[in-house]
């Protein structure tokens, strides 16, 4: 069988499972089978596939037909300008979540050495991707989840800063080390009776801890920005993203807390996610 015959069948199957990127899809796993860059299926399309790799391309298919995500059948996801592991216990990396990068990069454009922390590090790939851009910073990851920590290790592994950052399994209740001139944290803000409505691909494959953000969607929010109060240097940054309908409430949580609130910024749908605040 030739690849463009593989593909088109392949097509069919995801597209019979309501799944609208089923040619991009389709490309990608015989990228992943054939261990090759996207552009050369494309460009070689009429080439035969062994049957062994045929299986494997088919196996692929099935998975994504069952809707789990490409990021987890092909174990990565590319973020602002690096590729990072994932699997089932760290959240994929969303095109909206490098505005929290790229804000963090503009409000620090002059810093040369900060002291930086992220609450719920995951992939890492937030802390990860500001860490690199920024020679001078040194960071501190946490997370509940002992399966984001080993995910964030390989990919601080891959990029070659081992040196440059410190892991900890713990919670934001109890972690105490430290005092940071910067704070980043992508916390769970969704409602618990709202995960039922969320996309397939997400509700049955994606780490509920990461989502659940309790009956409000900010008890989770709540507890970073108590513990971000005592944890932050004065005049420190705190950068958060949040729920599109969650900006007044989380502005009032942080002034209570006092911080100063310097901006709120809209992702790429045009809602409120990140607000960015300092603490006086």
């Amino acid at each position: 069988m030739i690849i463009r015959t593989a593909i088109n069948e392949a097509c069919l199957e995801l597209k019979s499972k309501n799944i609208k990127s089923c040619l991009l899809d389709s490309e990608i796993l015989m990228s992943k089978v054939l261990n090759k860059k996207r552009d050369y299926i494309i460009l070689n399309l009429e080439k035969n596939i062994d049957q062994k790799s045929l299986d494997f391309f088919k196996l692929l298919i099935n998975e994504r037909s069952s809707g789990k995500p490409i990021a987890y059948i092909i174990g990565s996801k590319y973020f602002w300008k690096d590729e990072f592991k994932v699997d089932k216990n760290v959240l994929i990396p969303r095109p909206d979540t490098e505005l929290v990068v790229e804000q963090i990069l503009k409000i620090c454009k002059n810093k040369k050495n900060l002291n930086v922390l992220e609450v719920g590090v995951g992939s890492g790939c937030i802390l990860l991707s500001v860490l690199k851009e920024k020679k001078g910073f040194v960071g501190t990851g946490i997370d509940k989840s002992m399966g984001s920590i080993k995910i964030c290790k390989n990919n601080i592994y891959k990029l070659k800063i081992s040196n440059k950052i410190d892991l900890f399994k713990s919670d934001i209740d109890n972690f105490n080390i430290g005092k940071y001139d910067l704070i980043i944290s992508n916390p769970p803000y969704i409602k618990k009776t709202d995960l039922k409505y969320l996309e397939r691909d997400v509700i049955k494959f994606e780490p509920k801890l990461a989502l659940d953000g309790g009956l409000d969607g900010l008890s989770e929010i709540r507890k970073v920005i108590k513990k971000s109060s005592k944890l932050i240097k004065k005049n420190g940054k705190l950068v958060l993203e949040v729920g599109f309908d969650q900006k007044f409430r989380v502005k009032k949580l942080l002034k209570e807390k006092g911080f100063y609130i310097n901006r709120v910024l809209k992702d790429l749908s045009n809602n409120d996610r990140c607000i960015v605040s300092t603490k006086i």
